[in-house]
């Protein structure tokens, strides 16, 4: 479907958002293909405003071996107020609520800012977030050199057909640093490219967090360009605040006892320990595949 409109009739805050996407009444206008879950796009309107979101209930999820408690809408909720507790905002407003087809959850949709395909990534966004011109430069590429180019970060070598390989790299790029320790804190097991959604104004989203908070080791991503690096101290800092706010009995520890299960909470304060004690950014285990696929 042609992508429609998404921003609110007005300028909402993030308050007015949450409460718009929990007590407003959801309609369902389609479906979206080619997801392995039930994915809807929806309105939701109260009191004269509207947006329009995703809706993906709980009655539609395909059952995981791996993650055999909880659900995938608990764990994108969950990914969305660590974002908040992080003081971040890079999950798109997120919430649990019921709807048409029982509970579910409810996501402000974002309307993606289009790559700038004739852009070879030496120009434009500098890594501050802020989006110098109509298109946004590309975040993920393939190059046939055997080194990143200035302002990239390697990721690994892929196969690309005919028996030839290409480096995958992504944009040394703020706003994508700043997902990478989030999915790190996250535990996030899926990051692709189709995940990261620019979006007007220079921000950057991530989105499709319901395989996260495994209480072992799963993280697979495309962002493993900082891997070993040191924290910056913007990282340093969210996620020390972060370790405050997950000190037993917290409003958000709280919060999260409702959307996922103890020993993810346990797992998650170990993670983020780990992230305190070494101030570096985690490199991949060798215990589970790095990279999602397909990386798209």
């Amino acid at each position: 479907m042609p992508a429609p409109e998404r921003i609110p009739s007005r300028s909402l805050t993030g308050t007015e958002l949450v409460g718009l996407l929990t007590e407003g009444e959801l309609t369902v206008l389609g479906q979206i293909r080619g997801a392995s879950n039930a994915v809807l796009y929806c309105t939701v309107a109260r009191d004269g405003e509207e947006a329009t979101c995703v809706y993906k209930p709980v009655a539609g999820e395909q059952p995981l071996w791996d993650f055999p408690d909880g659900t995938l809408a608990g764990r994108e909720v969950a990914a969305y107020e660590i974002s908040e507790a992080m003081g971040w905002g890079l999950v798109p407003p997120t919430v649990l609520r019921d709807g048409p087809y029982g509970e579910g959850m409810c996501q402000l949709w974002i309307d993606a800012v289009p790559h700038d395909d004739g852009d070879d990534g030496d120009d434009g966004d500098d890594g501050d977030g802020e989006d110098d011109g109509a298109g946004e430069p590309p975040l993920l590429a393939l190059v046939e050199d055997e080194e990143p180019g200035e302002g990239w970060k390697a990721v690994a070598r892929a196969e690309v057909g005919e028996g030839r390989t290409a480096l995958l790299v992504h944009a040394d790029d703020a706003r994508l640093r700043r997902l990478a320790v989030l999915d790190a804190v996250i535990n996030n097991g899926d990051r692709k490219g189709g995940h990261l959604l620019p979006a007007p104004g220079g921000r950057l989203y991530g989105i499709d967090h319901g395989v996260t908070f495994n209480a072992d080791d799963k993280l697979r991503t495309l962002l493993w360009g900082w891997a070993g690096e040191p924290l910056t101290a913007e990282a340093a800092e969210a996620v020390e605040r972060l370790g405050a706010q997950l000190a037993p009995d917290t409003p958000l520890v709280t919060r999260l006892g409702e959307l996922i299960t103890e020993a993810e909470i346990e797992a998650l304060r170990g993670r983020v320990a780990g992230l305190r004690a070494t101030g570096r950014h985690p490199e991949p285990s060798g215990e589970w595949p790095s990279i999602p696929w397909p990386p798209v």
